[in-house]
């Protein structure tokens, strides 16, 4: 007899109607029928052949092709024998020693970055967003590196105007001194003034859109994320909040920056007693699997959650928003996406976030 075993590092996230496949080595995920699943659980338990034998003449080649399918895209092997226990399965904990892993900070100056930067160091933080709310210089952007050169942080990524001037010359007298810099974000640019190329040691874009705080929480394919460290981080904690600190711009300290709750001001207290409040980590254990919609969705694992807009209708018996992220126009009770803005369901949550305007421009 012939057994189908599974890699351990295959994630199968079940929705209502379809399923998510994700190979956490190839940091790849893809949909297939709820019917699909069927046939993989029936493959746990019994033989190749026992499972061919089950369905009718009419099933067999779709089943037939389901293992091929398997096989093909390299989620699993066969073998002789049942040896389903001599392979562990892989652990879906989440463990890191970092009090603070990441950090998302908005700047219209530096005034208190050698003092953000002694405390993301304290808590162990290794990224870091910083948004800052005007153009940079090739000086403060050396600046931004020099600051953090002896921190714990390991990658910085820039969101910053676009202006007259920045150009592949303006890039290229970056390259020599970027060493945590990993990804530059020039925004308000209405067009691209050269194709960014990939032999910088970070990344550059250019994008029309001014980026605000109400920019937070899109919903969106193309910001799925399938990668090992994400994926378990979603399945046990939130995959927005969790180990997350931020600044807003008048630099008031938040789990996020759109979010109403502050835990004090920068200027008067540090990230360490902010993170000591005991609101601060009220959301980081709630998982997609506990808000409305999201449970029932098969993206939930590879998917960013955004507690800062929501639409507004459920709470747990913590007082907790478990509601569907505002900006997510898919329902996986139809399989289909929608423009999330037109939804006359959300009308009352736009008008609540006064987003009317930001959607008019976006």
């Amino acid at each position: 007899m012939r057994y189908f075993n599974l890699f351990s590092d295959i994630l199968i996230t079940e929705g209502v109607n379809r399923i998510v496949i994700s190979d956490l080595q190839r940091n790849i995920s893809e949909l297939f029928p709820y019917e699909f699943y069927d046939v993989i659980k029936e493959l746990k338990e019994k033989s190749i052949e026992n499972v061919i034998k089950s369905y009718d003449k009419e099933s067999l080649d779709i089943i037939k092709e389901y293992i091929e399918i398997l096989l093909e895209n390299e989620f699993g092997f066969i073998t002789k024998g049942d040896w389903d226990q001599n392979f562990l399965s892989l652990s879906h904990e989440f463990l890191t020693p970092n009090k603070i892993t990441n950090a998302y900070i908005e700047l219209n100056n530096f005034d208190y970055l050698s003092k953000i930067e002694k405390s993301l160091s304290n808590l162990d933080a290794e990224y870091l967003v910083i948004h800052y709310y005007g153009p940079l210089s090739v000086e403060e952007f050396k600046l931004i590196e020099n600051v953090f050169q002896n921190s714990t942080l390991t990658s910085i990524e820039v969101f910053c105007m676009y202006k007259e001037g920045i150009n592949e010359s303006f890039i290229e007298l970056l390259e020599p001194f970027c060493e945590r810099i990993y990804n530059l974000v020039f925004y308000n640019c209405k067009k691209a003034p050269f194709k960014p190329k990939d032999k910088y040691k970070f990344t550059v874009s250019f994008v029309k859109e001014i980026i605000s705080k109400n920019s937070c929480g899109k919903v969106d394919l193309k910001y799925f994320n399938t990668n090992l460290p994400k994926v378990l981080e979603a399945v046990n904690h939130n995959s927005c909040l969790h180990k997350k600190i931020s600044i807003d711009v008048e630099g008031n300290i938040r789990n996020c920056p759109s979010m109403s709750q502050s835990f004090g001001s920068i200027k008067n207290i540090t990230l360490e007693e902010a993170l000591n409040h005991k609101d601060f980590k009220k959301y980081w254990n709630l998982t997609k699997d506990k808000i409305e919609v999201c449970k029932d969705c098969e993206f939930r694992y590879i998917c960013t959650d955004c507690r800062a807009y929501t639409e507004r209708t459920h709470e747990n018996e913590f007082g907790l928003d478990i509601s569907k992220p505002l900006k997510c126009g898919y329902s996986p009770y139809t399989g289909e996406w929608e423009k999330w803005s037109i939804n006359p369901l959300k009308e009352k949550s736009i008008k609540y976030y006064g987003m009317k305007e930001f959607i008019k421009t976006n």
